[in-house]
């Protein structure tokens, strides 16, 4: 009997978990580095925990964060820097509630992310207030480039 129950637990515990693997697995596939519109910068999505963010890997004219509104950030380097924080996942397809960083403006935003073409695009859309008042922002998939200009 104890040996029927073990195998019923099992079997509901496989079931219940496959769709949260699923899960997992469908929102870690934002993962990977992406080259800018203009091809001058490539940026890396990373996880921690169950939050994503991105960071600056290579740009054309590497600088200094220097219109970052805290004088003493204003000597970091724009390679390295984390300027996507916080999104999480939210199971429709999405990445939501985080906020983005412009060097360029020195200035925060809400953001959301998405990917489109069977994720050989990552969408950014920063904004303030609602999502409605923003701009975004395309991100081709290194790997990706190269195949599109074939």
């Amino acid at each position: 009997m104890r040996c029927w129950i073990l195998s019923a637990a099992l079997a509901v515990g496989f079931i219940f978990s496959v769709p949260l693997m699923s899960m997992a697995s469908e929102a870690d596939s934002i993962l990977g580095q992406y080259w800018s519109e203009q091809r001058d910068g490539k940026i890396e999505i990373f996880r921690q925990g169950e939050e994503y963010f991105g960071r600056i890997v290579w740009g054309e004219r590497p600088g200094k964060d220097s219109k970052n509104p805290d004088p003493e950030l204003r000597d970091r380097d724009i390679i390295g820097l984390v300027f996507l924080e916080g999104f999480t996942y939210d199971g429709t397809g999405k990445w939501v509630d985080g906020k983005v960083y412009s060097p360029r403006h020195g200035q925060v935003f809400n953001a959301k992310m998405w990917l489109e073409q069977d994720g050989a695009v990552l969408k950014m859309r920063g904004y303030v207030g609602i999502s409605l008042f923003g701009a975004t922002a395309s991100f081709t998939r290194d790997g990706q480039i190269a195949a599109a200009d074939g």
